[in-house]
């Protein structure tokens, strides 16, 4: 074991090098809480040999996939000036100018649905922050903390996250695999670590102390990979920018020292964490693009060093878009004015009829003791009649409202109510178009994302590679989903179960071309509720190609009388 471990971290000198320039998408992202941002002090490591759950062929001997997450970033920031990398390398390859985020359009959401390929309500993680009282009776949890997973795999017998990852996938294929993730999301991307076929795969992410998936299974963590990492690249840094370069170097310099595994996932927070505590287009956030694209480029070049680019398929994605806020909406104090019982922890055991009010930035996840219908119904009508609501979803139907399946978020342990706040296209103090209301826990001006906003709904996705065309762009919808199923196929590994996104195979080598019947589908679909003060609509822009559906944009208004 301690060979193994040795073999995984042995660092060698730094690869990266420095640089400091993609379209303009016609259509065009908080995550984590500030307290937890800035509680990102220790380096864990998941160190996990996985097991064969299924048959299954090793992955095709000389191909490698590497997918590069820039948490947080907009397409309309993609230019030869900002990101000089992304830009050559997008030439190079197939630039998918209509990709969509999943709904809500957060972290940990999209993570998820990224190395799944399976949608949010299925998948089992439907919001950065939910109220499970069986994890947690008193507070809604932050869903990628370790006390979080850890408890959710005990309650749900390791099926916290219900399918697969793409990395399990590959590990019990007998391909390696190696996450590495400046950001707690790390821990949701490879969610099962048993004794296996497939050695040295390893999970490093920003946070708290790692664990294993299955319950009764040990809590610690080899203790010889800290120093290792350490011991070369210095002690896990607190700023942003440096987070995202040290993750970096850890997976070029040590993760990668004897060779490029099958599957490699560097997860860079930039520049989602500097937009939160600015806004999008300020000059902070345009420098944390410019870092990005700087850990790109080193990532490229410790390929290049390797003489690995022509056999490895490079993605580079965001999680979703961003938007600045207009208005912080303290709904809890409204709503408790109104005569609700609305709160954000439960210091007694709840009452029937309280509301659990979830706060996920630019959406809100309510839940209403007991699932009493005449308090739910009243408090759709009153946020049908406020002046912040953009679309409500609803687990039970109800006039004027969309059902959380139409939303793919439909799950056992879903809100009875869910909305997204109200959005617009006029511009920041930066000239950056995509206002949006938002939650109580961040201010006016500030960026932050998990509306149906089309800025928050539309993110970048770059592939290249020898299995992609080279300077192409694709017009077609696609999503976060699309990218497990389309790593499956390049590495030729077939899933134990059918997966809700796509194939890209309009993009793909031999692959078939966009005009050979791949039929894209896009309908508005509308909710209304007549009131004696005026009339409630609110729309859903859906798109499709074949069975996999994306989420345009969606907003909704009140029109007095």
């Amino acid at each position: 074991m301690n060979r193994n471990i040795d073999n995984v971290v042995r660092c060698g000198a730094p690869s990266g090098r420095a640089l400091p320039k993609l379209w303009n998408l016609r259509n065009l992202r908080p995550h984590m809480s500030r307290k937890y941002c800035t509680s990102l002090s220790m380096l864990a490591v998941v160190f996990s040999l996985h097991a064969t759950g299924f048959p299954a062929d090793p992955p095709k001997s000389e191909r490698r996939v590497v997918i590069v997450v820039w948490d947080g970033m907009r397409p309309d920031f993609v230019s030869e000036q900002n990101t000089p990398a992304l830009w050559k390398l997008a030439r190079g390859g197939v630039i998918f100018r209509n990709h969509h985020a999943v709904y809500p359009s957060a972290t940990m959401v999209n993570g998820t649905a990224l190395v799944t390929g399976i949608y949010p309500g299925k998948n089992g993680i439907i919001a950065n922050h939910v109220y499970r009282p069986e994890i947690d009776p008193h507070h809604a949890v932050d869903v990628e903390l370790p006390p979080t997973v850890k408890k959710g795999d005990e309650v749900s017998r390791g099926k916290y996250i219900s399918v697969p990852t793409i990395a399990e996938l590959v590990q019990r294929a007998r391909g390696r695999t190696v996450i590495a993730a400046a950001k707690s999301v790390g821990l949701l991307l490879d969610r099962q670590p048993d004794v296996g076929t497939a050695k040295n795969c390893v999970t490093l992410f920003a946070g708290n102390a790692g664990l294993r998936a299955r319950s009764g299974a040990p809590d610690s963590i080899p203790a010889e990979i800290v120093p290792s990492i350490t011991a070369t690249l210095g002690p896990f840094p607190s700023g942003h920018l440096q987070q995202d370069a040290w993750t970096t170097k850890a997976l070029t310099d040590c993760f990668w020292k004897d060779g490029v595994p099958a599957l490699s996932v560097l997860w860079l927070g930039e520049p989602d964490l500097t937009q939160h505590e600015s806004a999008p287009g300020s000059p902070a956030s345009i420098a944390a693009i410019k870092s990005s694209d700087e850990n790109l480029a080193a990532v490229l070049s410790a390929l290049d060093q390797r003489d690995a680019r022509g056999r490895t398929d490079v993605f580079v994605v965001s999680d979703h878009g961003f938007s600045t806020i207009e208005r912080s909406v303290d709904l809890r104090k409204i709503l408790n004015d109104a005569g609700f019982i609305a709160k954000t922890e439960f210091n007694d055991q709840p009452k029937p009829g309280e509301i659990m009010l979830a706060g996920n930035g630019g959406s809100v996840l309510f839940y209403v003791t007991g699932h009493d219908e005449t308090v739910t119904r009243r408090l759709v009508e009153f946020l049908q009649q406020s002046d912040f609501a953009g679309v409500i979803f609803t687990k039970e139907p109800m006039e004027g409202t969309f059902a959380l399946g139409q939303a793919t978020i439909q799950n056992p342990h879903g809100p009875d109510v869910e909305m997204a706040f109200r959005w617009n296209d006029s511009k920041n103090k930066f000239g950056v178009p995509g206002m949006i209301d938002a939650d109580w826990q961040r201010k006016a001006g500030e960026g932050t994302h998990v509306t149906l906003s089309r800025f928050d709904m539309h993110n970048i996705l770059i592939a290249a590679g020898p299995d992609f065309r080279h300077g192409e762009v694709d017009d077609l919808p696609t999503g976060n989903t699309d990218l497990a199923p389309t790593i499956l196929r390049v590495l030729g590994i077939t899933a134990p179960q059918k997966m809700d996104g796509r194939i890209l195979s309009e993009a793909v080598v031999n692959g078939e071309p966009a005009t050979a019947g791949l039929k894209p589908e896009t309908k508005t679909i509308e909710a209304t509720k007549d009131f004696p003060a005026g009339r409630w609509r609110q729309s859903l822009r859906i798109s499709r190609v074949g069975s996999t559906i994306y989420l345009d944009e969606g907003n909704g208004t009140f029109t007095p009388k």
